[in-house]
């Protein structure tokens, strides 16, 4: 059972409800937590929050609670819970647990029926008048979970009919109380990159902006749960300024997953809380959209530890839920691949322990064998364990998450347990996200779908401003690793397309960031209205969270004009245009108010972004390779470092040629200089030639840039040579002969005093 009714199910206030002869508990109110996680995930398909015993195969602290029994006596117990793995017809039950009352384990071992959530009998239990403990015990510290608990003096069994079960848990829980109103400008549904680069980009023009986020840090796929690195070039392209605010939140991760402190969730919730127009709301679920005509009027939501319900009405609205929930509650036009799409990901990490360290066998999860799976030889996981292509994104996510954890568990177990043992004697697993990793779902449709070819062909569209400088990025199943499970494989490989101008990046245009029938929605993410194939490059993350910057600034046109987002393209896309050319920190308290740029702005990037390597500036007279006369093929690379600016060019095609023009600043004597690293695979011989500009001087010769350079930050002489004032010099690096690939970086005139 499955795919509840959401709108008649979730105003669940309070969590917990104490009668005479009815106790009914939701598991996220438990005081203490314990070990087990709160999963907030998969509310819309099975009803509720619920706790997890994520233990890596280690039992996990008990989660506990007190209630207070109005009168003693005998109480029939049932828990709400699944034997998670029965649905595959697995051997084993990993999810089992223990209920204690009063101290004492319940006879009865739970998580170990059904492969639906139902209402799994516990017996007779005897509850004391007064104050009652009652604990979760984990037993297998796999996955165990409980939705809720429940205690009845009648012979009843709980309801879980989809159709029954909502009411009567509103009739126990006794949700009569009103919910909290709260009126804002704009409401951010969704705490990911594209939620906090709208709900950030929109307060600082003014607007009173709320950020509800169902989980309890923000950052979605980039936050210490999940552990995608933040992809995708940002402050480049037409308008260099965005890009700014992801600046400052994205992380700095060094490799997909890192470490908890990598992804600075902390950093990100600190810079978010900074903002006094912004009211952040962690911990709530949105679940209900109220609508008066074409409009959206407000969005309910509630808090997964209590239930208490908030309505959140606005005059604009932003889906950044990743999968378009806001926007499908509304009826806004959408599409979502039937087949074919990417995955989910769940990632994985593990360590070698200085002491010899067992692993409990994992019977129930995928059997395999070292040779199924890639070996993880950087003591992780990476993004290409993803699973879901063709199951139900959004009625199956929980199966889809499970699946996954299932292909973990026993891809360890083959390291521990079978023909990697001897190597692995040490091995420790240290992290794997339960919190699913989701690609692809629903698309909202805009006022423009955009396409592969429009991206190919480099289409220019008026509005065009978030650029998008990663490849059109698209996963399928891997064959080598499918062929025991070929219904649901679960590691992928990605075809990068071309056609991406990686370095200044392709302007997605706003039209894509509105809906087209839901007249004050907007989206940012992995759900704006692009074509399943032009998702591969939009969809990373620092490119979402430009999205969500150019909302919040559009969401500030419109409060101030009183208009919709659609009029932001016909009427005032000049304004548009004027506030993303602002740096990410520029500031005013309303929309009426007039704009500050605060001293700690960032400086202005260029087309391509800030400098990743060495500033030019900051070095007079050199002249980076982005500024030389290119002729044949050239390669661009940035892994040889130090370099200038974005990276640098080499080649070994015959017919390649690099030429810098350089000018001296007064007359007298320099020394011209290439700057190059070396690598056994340089030039032994690359023929340099430097000539004045007007041909009264002229001179050859070669250099082996596999050996080191003479000067620091990668510089070489090449010669030295007199000049006038102003007199230019043409320095020109070749290919053919040149043993090699020929490294271009800089060049430049030294004076010699």
């Amino acid at each position: 059972m499955n795919k509840f009714l959401i709108t008649s199910l979730l105003a669940l206030t309070p969590a917990l409800l104490l009668k005479a002869d009815r106790i009914f508990i939701e598991t996220e109110s438990f005081s203490d937590h314990g070990g087990w996680k709160l999963d907030t995930q998969f509310i819309r398909e099975m009803g509720s929050p619920y706790l997890l015993a994520h233990g890596l195969g280690k039992p996990v602290k008990d989660a506990t609670t007190t209630i207070e029994v109005k009168e003693s006596g005998n109480y029939q117990l049932f828990a709400r819970t699944k034997d998670w793995v029965a649905r595959w017809g697995a051997k084993g039950q990993p999810g089992r647990f223990q209920i204690i009352i009063n101290g004492t384990p319940v006879k009865t071992t739970f998580g170990t029926k059904g492969a639906e959530w139902d209402w799994q009998g516990g017996g007779k239990i005897s509850l004391k008048k007064g104050k009652n403990t009652l604990a979760l015990r984990d037993l297998t510290g796999f996955n165990g979970r409980c939705d809720a608990i429940y205690l009845t003096t009648f012979k009843e069994v709980p309801p879980n009919d989809s159709a029954i079960l909502p009411g009567w848990r509103r009739e126990l829980l006794g949700t009569t109380e009103k919910p909290l109103e709260k009126k804002y400008d704009l409401v951010v549904i969704g705490g990911g990159y594209s939620g906090m680069g709208a709900a950030i980009s929109g307060a600082r023009m003014g607007c009173k902006v709320a950020l509800v986020q169902d989980r309890p840090v923000l950052g979605g796929n980039g936050s210490s749960e999940v552990r995608v690195w933040a992809k995708g070039n940002i402050r480049r392209g037409k308008y260099p300024r965005i890009g700014e605010i992801i600046e400052e939140i994205s992380d700095k991760a060094k490799k997909s997953p890192g470490t908890y402190e990598e992804f600075e969730d902390a950093k990100k919730e600190k810079i978010v809380r900074a903002e006094k127009n912004i009211d952040l709301q962690l911990y709530h679920h949105a679940f209900k959209v109220e609508k008066k005509g074409s409009k959206i009027s407000a969005v309910q939501a509630f808090d997964v530890r209590t239930g208490q319900v908030t309505r959140f009405s606005g005059t604009l609205f932003v889906d950044a839920t990743g999968h378009g929930t806001i926007g499908f509650l509304a009826g806004a036009d959408h599409e979502m691949t039937p087949k074919g799409r990417m995955g989910m990901s769940n990632m994985w990490a593990w360590a070698n322990d200085p002491k010899e360290a067992s692993y409990p066998q994992t019977p129930w999860a995928l059997d395999l064998n070292m040779a199924d799976f890639p070996y993880p030889r950087a003591f992780h996981g990476q993004w290409f364990w993803e699973s879901g292509y063709d199951k139900d994104p959004l009625g199956d996510a929980e199966g889809i998450r499970d699946w996954n954890l299932r292909a973990v568990f026993g891809a360890f177990n083959a390291m521990k347990n079978r023909d990697g043992a001897e190597k692995h004697k040490n091995a420790i697993l240290t992290w794997v996200a339960y919190v699913g990793g989701p690609r692809e779902s629903r698309r909202l449709l805009g006022d423009v779908i955009l396409n592969e070819q429009d991206i190919v062909s480099k289409k220019d569209f008026p509005d065009g401003c978030v650029p998008s400088t990663w490849s059109i990025d698209l996963h399928y199943p891997k064959q080598q690793f499918a062929k025991k499970f070929p219904d649901n494989p679960f590691i992928s490989y990605a075809v990068h397309g071309k056609g991406v101008d990686r370095s200044y990046g392709y302007p997605v245009p706003y039209r894509c960031f509105y809906s087209r029938n839901v007249e004050n929605l907007f989206m940012a993410g992995r759900c704006v209205s692009v074509t399943h194939e032009a998702l591969g490059t939009v969809r990373v993350m620092k490119t979402c969270g430009m999205m969500g910057e150019v909302v919040g600034r559009a969401a500030s046109i419109c409060i101030k004009r009183g208009c919709l987002p659609r009029d932001v393209y016909k009427s005032y896309l000049d304004d548009l245009i004027e506030l993303i050319n602002l740096p990410g920190k520029a500031f005013r308290p309303t929309v009426k108010d007039k704009i500050t740029i605060p001293s700690d702005a960032m400086a202005l990037a260029g087309a391509y972004g800030a400098p990743t390597g060495l500033d030019p500036k900051k070095f007079p007279g050199v002249v980076d390779d982005t500024q030389a006369l290119l002729k044949g093929k050239w390669m661009k690379g940035s892994g040889l470092k130090p370099y200038f600016h974005y990276g640098y060019r080499y080649s070994s095609d015959p017919e390649s040629t690099a030429t810098f023009t350089l000018e001296a600043p007064k007359a007298g004597q320099y020394d011209t200089r290439i700057a190059y690293q070396p690598h056994p695979n340089r030039g032994k011989s690359v023929p340099v030639e430097v000539t004045t500009g007007d041909q009264t001087k002229k001179t050859s010769s070669t250099v082996n840039m596999t050996q080191k350079p003479s000067f620091e930050n990668g510089f070489h002489s090449v010669g030295r040579i007199t000049l006038r004032k102003g007199q230019k010099v043409m320095v020109r690096l070749s290919a053919k002969g040149s043993k090699g690939n020929v490294h271009v970086d800089a060049a430049r005139l030294v004076p010699i005093d």
